[in-house]
């Protein structure tokens, strides 16, 4: 065969993955729009993907699990599982296809395949969507906005219906509100539409309204005006941060549930994977999503912990700026964070290592840790330094990550990357908290000292385990396969 005749191959088998590719893009769509139910690739979101990042996400896929995962094969699955009736889910298309992968015969049609590996969904309970407010619209809130925005589907599971920020509503303050969801200088812009209703006093956010209340404390809100009842507030001010002071939002009528976004006193501080379900939502009112970094670095350590056991660690937290700093330098309650963000690598303190004994205590005590605020604005590293009761390699320890990241409580938290070139720009807009840098890992000779490299966005991945944990709280989790 000619080098021609090559080429016009490669340009046809092209031609038709990009074809298949599109009928994917179609089946997911009407599954989620239609049915409610989700497709992603090993955690990967699928919708609102154009054709090229499907292919790189099914090349990833295939990396990951050192098998072909083709989008033939996905669409195959995909089709199939429109047949079924099923309830509202989240499927890993990712798992099923490489699963059908490695069955051989034991099936006779994808169908027959789906049907087995799924015919536990019959069995799932029904939900009741849940009214959210945002109380604050900063960098925490606005994503979280954007992802409730994006995926809201038919509403059946978590409906943004107010956000709540100090000052009159104007018709700037609204536009301005707009702005700052509809552009990021990080994230890029938000895939939707978002205009404003000065009347409502409310944005219009992918043609549905989201109420905007003023209100200086938490008391002043009836949120049963705006039709919202028994809702859950998402805190993300800062400015409440323990039991007493979260439980004023409980005094405001149509208020069900409180989650803070920051680590809180006298709540459950959670990471959700590791501890959300040691704590009922049906007797717990206040919950605490704890911070980004330690949302990034628990999944991990329960990893290594359960496997080779850590007797003790430090964490080093190399982390980009966040808006508590000084632009110039200026006046600063904190020593060092007064100098100017982006020109400095500065020290300064981290409560991340003592927090996860919250959510993992047999880690109480253990960690040591500190922090660097470096010049990037978003895409943080933590190092782990952990001496280990077994011993082990880096093929071990890389392939026990590995294996937490592919099945388990963990997968939507650990994401398992493959990359050589990697770096922190590469990991914004990661839904994971924890994205596992394999190639970086650090085993000395005796085998029981590890040094471990955790990326994380720590905005886009703590937004989405905000959100994880809302829907837990909620009781709207729906089916899921991974």
């Amino acid at each position: 065969m000619s080098s021609n005749q090559v080429y016009e191959k490669e340009l046809a088998f092209q031609a038709d993955r990009r074809r298949a590719t599109v009928a994917f893009i179609k089946t997911v769509s009407d599954l989620w729009y239609d049915n409610s139910i989700e497709l992603v690739l090993f955690r990967n979101q699928l919708i609102n993907k154009n054709i090229s990042e499907i292919l790189n996400l099914h090349e990833y896929a295939g990396e990951f699990v050192q098998k072909p995962i083709s989008i033939f094969d996905s669409v195959e699955i995909a089709q199939a599982i429109k047949q079924m009736d099923l309830p509202p889910s989240k499927l890993d298309i990712g798992k099923l296809t490489y699963e059908y992968h490695i069955s051989g015969d034991e099936f006779e049609t994808a169908s027959d395949f789906v049907m087995h590996k799924l015919q536990d969904a019959k069995e799932a309970k029904g939900i009741v969507p849940k009214d959210v407010v945002l109380y604050g619209f900063g960098r925490i809130g606005r994503l979280v906005a954007r992802e409730l925005m994006t995926l809201t589907g038919k509403g059946s599971q978590l409906r943004l219906r107010a956000i709540v920020t100090r000052g009159e509503i104007t018709e700037q303050v609204l536009l301005k509100r707009a702005s700052l969801l509809k552009n990021d200088s990080v994230h890029g812009d938000f895939a939707g539409t978002v205009n404003i209703d000065l009347d409502k006093k409310a944005l219009i956010i992918n043609g549905t309204t989201v109420n905007v209340i003023n209100a200086s404390q938490p008391e002043d809100i009836d949120y049963t005006t705006y039709g919202i009842n028994d809702a859950l507030v998402i805190d993300n001010t800062g400015a409440f941060r323990d039991k007493e002071a979260l439980s004023r939002h409980l005094v405001s009528k149509g208020v069900d549930k409180v989650l803070l976004t920051a680590p809180g006193k006298g709540i459950p501080n959670i990471v959700h994977g590791v501890n959300h379900t040691e704590h009922n939502p049906d007797e717990v009112n206040i919950f605490s999503a704890a911070s980004c970094t330690t949302n990034a670095i628990t999944p991990i350590l329960q990893a290594v912990d359960d496997s080779f056991g850590v007797v003790k660690g430090h964490l080093e937290t190399i982390h980009a700026y966040t808006n508590d700093q000084n632009l110039v330098d200026n006046m600063h309650k904190k020593y060092r964070r007064g100098r100017a963000a982006a020109l400095n690598m500065v020290i300064t303190e981290t409560g991340a290592g003592k927090a996860v004994s919250k959510a993992l205590p047999t880690f109480e005590g253990k960690l040591t840790s500190n922090a660097i605020r470096v010049p990037v604005p978003n895409g943080s590293l933590a190092i782990l330094n952990l001496n280990l009761e077994k011993n082990t390699s880096v093929d071990s320890l890389n392939a026990i990550i590995k294996k937490y990241a592919l099945e388990g409580n963990l997968v939507e938290q650990i994401k398992y990357s493959l990359d050589d070139e990697l770096v922190s720009s590469d990991i914004i807009g990661s839904s994971a908290p924890s994205i596992y840098d394999s190639k970086a890992t650090i085993v000395d000779k005796s085998g029981t000292n590890a040094i471990l490299y955790v990326w994380y966005d720590n905005e886009y991945g703590y937004s989405h385990q905000v959100i994880r944990l809302s829907k837990y709280i909620a009781k709207v989790r729906r089916f899921t396969y991974y």
